[in-house]
């Protein structure tokens, strides 16, 4: 490693094909609210090491002070946008709660395998230094500040703003964004700037959202539709490019080439991905990639039952996409080396709402010629479908956990709720394409000491294919 270096890798190619050693733990929220026990949300640290004797195990939690956070996503003070940086160090993870607007500074840096809580920002920061409510996304800042991203303003209602962090104090800072334009709508972002732009999109009001999906909001405006665009060095707010309604566009990523003026973002509804990019003229586009048709569906809560796109990210040589369907339950692998025509060349089926046996028929279906068989693992069946994926720096094993958000994951998989998440992990063939489930690997957060949890997000403690941007 240079003398000079900081976090993380000069390039994504470095990352992916350089010196960085397999991933041995991994952290994960894990979350109570909604579950009926009163305990508070954690941090799990999970044993990913074959050769290890706690391989697939929870080796430690980290319990948060308050209940009902809703712990999320999370990210880090210093990830590769530091890399020139030699005075920062990747130590401390950013754990968001989604619900009480709580953010928690995490110490990974003392003792890797026993992180311990560094600071935790009380709402009221969030409230009265910014007017907004509700963050969800994470990321450093090559100026060594963190930037979040918040879904609503501190009445709940929708309202895409942004909060700036201090990365040394982590004293909250103010708005990020300048002027009085902002989107009515916030989830999460990913910025580039190269092309001096951050682009970010939108789910739902807090307060819509909160305690479960009702379709009828959709038509009132309540979900969101549209990718916002944001001039990188002024901080304001200066396009909308529109998905279409009931679209609720959610994770975002751009190439990882900081050169590249074009990604991809996955809209959950209405099972789409669209590759964004950058015009002739200099604004900004999308055109719909990937559909994943709806199937015709008897026993459920609409009578056409959406993939839900609920997660995407892309190799870090920018050559697959993943991305998870919820409901249907399957996880797909997308050849991207022609960014306009991704081809589908691996799939494979977690669970979700239409495995045989279960109280959904399909009646019409475009893709399958039979409903998928359950999925079951180590004696298992696994309840819930797959929801965030991970994928390891090199590309080969792609980690996947099976709860979305509490409120969702009770109304849509109640058994998930009283059984627990699961984590499981995917070898992936990285020169032609094909996804296998690895059948030696389960974690059953069903089994936790203080009752089944929800576990969510994964991340590396090196930085990841969804945390790090290099600038």
């Amino acid at each position: 490693k240079c003398g000079a270096c900081g976090p993380g890798y000069a390039t994504p190619l470095d990352a992916m094909k350089g010196k960085c050693p397999r991933e041995e733990i991994v952290y994960l929220p894990c979350i109570y609210r909604n579950t009926g026990i009163e305990k508070p949300d954690y941090l799990a640290t999970v044993d990913v090491d074959p050769k290890s004797p706690h391989y697939c195990q929870v080796i430690h939690r980290l319990p948060m002070p308050n209940l009902k956070d809703e712990l999320h996503h999370s990210g880090w003070n210093a990830c590769s946008s530091c890399f020139g940086d030699a005075t920062k160090r990747r130590n401390r993870l950013i754990l968001p709660s989604l619900i009480s607007s709580r953010i928690y500074v995490v110490d990974v840096g003392t003792d890797l395998r026993a992180p311990r809580i560094h600071k935790v920002v009380e709402p009221v920061e969030l409230f009265w230094k910014g007017n907004v409510a509700n963050p969800h996304t994470s990321h450093c800042l090559g100026s060594g500040d963190i930037l979040i991203s918040c879904l609503g303003d501190p009445s709940g209602n929708g309202k895409g703003g942004f909060i700036l962090l201090d990365g040394e104090t982590f004293e909250v800072k103010g708005n990020w964004e300048n002027g009085e334009k902002v989107p009515p709508l916030g989830y999460d972002f990913w910025y580039q700037p190269r092309h001096n732009v951050l682009m970010s999109t939108e789910w739902g009001a807090p307060k819509v959202l909160a305690d479960g999906f009702n379709p009828t909001d959709i038509e009132k405006g309540y979900y969101g539709r549209r990718i916002n665009v944001w001039d990188w060095s002024t901080r304001t707010y200066i396009q909308a490019v529109d998905l279409g309604k009931g679209s609720i566009p959610l994770e975002i990523r751009f190439l990882h080439n900081p050169d590249a003026a074009e990604g991809f973002v996955g809209c959950a509804l209405s099972g789409t991905v669209h590759r964004f990019y950058k015009t002739e003229k200099g604004d900004w586009a999308a055109e719909k990639v990937i559909e994943v048709p709806s199937k015709k569906v008897q026993g459920w809560l609409l009578p056409d039952m959406p993939g839900l796109i609920t997660d995407i990210l892309i190799s870090l040589d920018d050559r697959f996409l993943y991305f998870s369907n919820w409901l249907h339950g399957d996880i797909r692998q997308y050849d991207v080396s022609d960014t306009r025509k991704p081809k589908l060349v691996g799939q494979v089926f977690l669970g979700g709402s239409i495995t045989k046996g279960g109280p959904v028929t399909v009646v019409e279906d475009k893709e399958l010629q039979d409903q998928p068989e359950p999925f079951v693992i180590k004696g298992k069946r696994v309840p819930g479908g797959p929801q965030m994926i991970q994928l390891s720096l090199d590309g080969k094993r792609l980690y996947v956990t099976s709860s979305l958000y509490s409120a969702w994951d009770k109304q849509f998989y109640p058994d998930l709720v009283k059984e627990g998440s699961v984590m499981l992990q995917i070898d992936v063939d990285t020169e032609k394409g094909g996804l296998k489930v690895n059948k030696n690997f389960l974690v059953d957060f069903g089994k936790e000491p203080d009752g089944p949890v929800l576990a969510h997000e994964i991340r590396y403690p090196g930085g990841d294919c969804t945390s790090d941007i290099w600038v």
